[in-house]
């Protein structure tokens, strides 16, 4: 049978304008629940339903197929069964459907590759994602009324205590798989059913009960970095212009050029260096005098044409895996090496192929604190490298 991954990403949004492409710890939301769809290996084909044309483009950059809804199931009155509906109305060949939320941005593949033995190995019409929660509920009691609450699932005179109790299942809402048929029917849940208990570190879903700064600390800590595990990074490549400049350089009346750079930046250096992180400078122009100028103390190469040979031939001299070396660039000629890097950033300006290749977009702009920007971030890795070592 034909199972098809689904994730729908409308346009509008009542409280992020463009939420699903929002960047979250240097991602687009959408990028990491399609990182983990596709890394699982079970589904035939994997697609995004969506409205608009940014979205589709970086669903297109994360390897995902495009569906473009209508306008009548687009709307914010839209289900998301009326969606799938639709998309099942295009797509003929498709006999299962995994619904995967996009706000859902800790799931996992391995959970991907459970529900989909459940559905397709033994016969299970539809899987929905559950979560344990341990929460005593009470009846509500309208203004007015004169009444007193009841406890739902507890006996007070009586507590549980968290390690005695079992808890309850709650949908989390991150993935619903059902057959065609059922869909068909108007069900995303029915015939032979089954739940799949996710693990509460890696229910996070940001339409309900998270804020962006507290969900971007969450997917750092619980979030799937890819099949590979994250290294320790020991060194740091960042193109000079558009990077640790903004790019601009000024020219004196006596031809003397100049540049400006952001002392946040020269912060984050420094505080790569304390961590023990070499941190290196490349650059296609000569600029020599400018790098003596700044006095960064770091090792710098400077009229550079071939960035990626440099950044091969500092990586063997080193004795370093790709994994422990992180590049910062900007540019089309920094591709490669934000491909190649085990760790990959680019400012917020940078052109759009650097921005496609690159595994974190920062906030900030080049020469404008985006060094010191991911130098935060490689510490948080490195903070949840050090965390896996001990568990």
């Amino acid at each position: 049978p034909h199972l098809a991954a689904l994730v729908l990403a409308r346009g509008g949004s009542k409280g992020i304008p463009l939420k699903n492409i929002k960047l979250l710890a240097g991602v687009p939301l959408i990028g990491w629940v399609l990182r983990a769809a596709i890394d699982a290996g079970v589904f035939h084909s994997i697609w995004v339903s969506t409205d608009h044309d940014e979205i589709e483009k970086v669903a297109k950059q994360f390897g995902a197929q495009v569906h473009r809804r209508s306008p009548e199931v687009s709307q914010d009155s839209s289900t998301s069964l009326e969606a799938i509906r639709e998309f099942l109305n295009h797509h003929h060949e498709v006999d299962i459907v995994g619904n995967i939320q996009a706000t859902s941005p800790c799931l996992h593949p391995s959970d991907l590759i459970k529900v989909a033995d459940l559905i397709q190995k033994e016969g299970f019409d539809s899987v929905f994602s559950v979560v344990r929660r341990h929460q005593f509920r009470w009846s509500e009691v309208k203004k007015g009324e004169n009444k007193m609450t009841e406890p739902q699932n507890l006996n007070p005179a009586k507590r549980y205590r968290r390690q005695d109790w079992p808890g309850e299942l709650y949908e989390n809402g991150s993935f619903y798989f059902a057959k065609r048929h059922l869909i068909e029917k108007g069900y995303l849940q029915g015939g032979k059913m089954a739940y799949y208990e996710m693990r509460a570190e890696h229910s996070v879903d940001i339409d309900i009960d998270i804020d962006w700064p507290i969900a971007e600390q969450r997917v750092l800590s619980f979030g799937y970095f890819g099949k590979e595990p994250l290294k320790e990074v020991k060194l740091l490549v960042c193109s000079i212009e558009g990077c640790l400049t903004n790019g601009r350089i000024y020219v004196t009346e006596d031809h003397k050029e100049m540049v400006s750079y952001d002392y946040r930046d020269i912060v984050g250096i420094d505080l790569l260096k304390k961590r023990g992180i070499q941190v290196r400078l490349i650059s296609e122009r000569d600029c020599s005098k400018t790098l003596s100028a700044m006095q960064l103390g770091c090792v710098a190469k400077v009229s550079a044409t071939n960035k990626l040979q440099i950044l091969k031939d500092w990586q063997e001299d080193m004795g370093l895996s790709w994994k422990e070396v992180a590049y910062l660039g900007n540019e089309e000629s920094d591709v490669e090496c934000l491909k190649q890097a085990g760790m990959s950033g680019v400012p917020a300006d940078a052109c759009a192929a650097a921005q496609k290749a690159a595994g974190y977009i920062c906030k900030s702009s080049g020469g404008c604190g985006a060094v010191r920007e991911f130098a935060e971030h490689i510490f948080l890795l490195l903070e949840k490298v050090n965390s896996a070592r001990k568990q």
